[in-house]
């Protein structure tokens, strides 16, 4: 065998035992359901990332808990299960105390309270205020939903007074607070079975965005809904250090180029039009929305102080610096 035929086989050989390139992927965990806008804008971002890496790096998604229950997502991260997390903060009271703190009643940056500039917002203040929270992970973009409103089977909420007494749905511990200084009574209800607890008389209302009322089509058995939302829910994207250091230098700066602030807003803008849906859908089944007024709105401010200075207190020496600069 001469040398030329020498060198061909060995580059046959070398081709045979290496193959082609296999892609990267990453396995995406959340408790949310496949229908969910977040799960769908996980797999836009899936394919995008597909397209640019040339095919190298690609998302598997296991969505509606089947990497394990809500509170567990983020330590399914951590623990290397996966390698990215879609989560609720709330599913673990106390446990992000920083981050909650964008939840808090009727707080949200000056320009207003859509999700794309509250998503914005706490994804460009992560890196000073709550990263720590999150050790041992990348975030990727945080995600703030369209304030939750209270939405009524039969009350009349024009009378803020009117609630007194009622039990409402809720989630997570600031909205406990909530119900509770309202005078009425928290009840915790699956976000499936609310239908059916409203329409047996279990509870009296429900805490939810529009777009979240629209999902569980609850407009048959809602009368009122009280607007503007009071609170809003915290979610992350964080991605272990672990998974973003096994990738190549250019996958990583992938990952970079196409998540933080300006994914955030992007997320946070599909939220907004989902809550725009949301809202026809109430108003389409006959839903009458109150609108708080000024008075009303300056009266909730006070009686929610309490709740505000809870959190700040959690939350630590920084939750001043934090508010400041979320809420500017």
């Amino acid at each position: 065998m001469n040398s030329t035929t020498k060198a061909v086989a060995g580059a046959l050989m070398v081709g045979m035992l290496t193959g082609p390139v296999m892609a990267e992927t990453l396995k995406v965990t959340t408790f949310l359901p496949p229908v969910h806008t977040f799960v769908k804008a996980i797999n836009a971002w899936g394919e995008e990332l597909t397209d640019k890496s040339g095919g190298e790096l690609e998302l598997e998604v296991f969505p509606a808990s089947q990497l394990g229950p809500a509170p567990r997502q983020f330590d399914i991260v951590r623990s290397g299960v996966a390698d990215i997390a879609i989560f609720l903060h709330a599913v673990t009271p106390g446990r992000f105390p920083m981050t909650e703190l964008a939840g808090l009643p009727l707080t949200h940056p000056s320009e207003g309270d859509a999700s794309a500039v509250s998503s914005r917002r706490l994804t460009e203040l992560a890196p000073e205020y709550i990263a720590g929270e999150h050790e041992g992970t990348r975030i990727l973009w945080m995600a703030v939903t369209p304030p939750l409103k209270i939405n009524l089977a039969n009350t009349d909420p024009s009378d803020l007074g009117n609630l007194n007494g009622l039990r409402l749905r809720y989630a997570g511990s600031t909205w406990q607070k909530i119900v509770e200084t309202l005078g009425a009574a928290p009840v915790p209800v699956p976000p499936a079975e609310t239908g059916e607890a409203l329409s047996k008389g279990i509870v009296d209302g429900a805490t939810f965005p529009f777009e979240a009322t629209m999902a569980f089509d609850l407009g048959p058995v809602i009368k009122y809904s009280l607007e503007p939302g009071l609170a809003s829910a915290t979610f992350a994207v964080v991605m272990s250090d672990a998974a973003y250091e096994r990738l190549s230098p250019e996958m990583q700066k992938l990952i970079d180029e196409t998540t933080g602030p300006d994914r955030a807003a992007w997320f946070g803008s599909l939220w907004d039009e989902g809550e725009q849906h949301g809202r026809k859908y109430m108003a389409d089944a006959g839903v009458n929305i109150v609108t708080l007024d000024d008075a009303q709105l300056e009266s909730l401010h006070e009686a929610f102080a309490s709740i505000v200075e809870d959190g700040k207190a959690r939350a630590g020496d920084k939750a001043q610096g934090f508010l400041e600069a979320y809420t500017k």
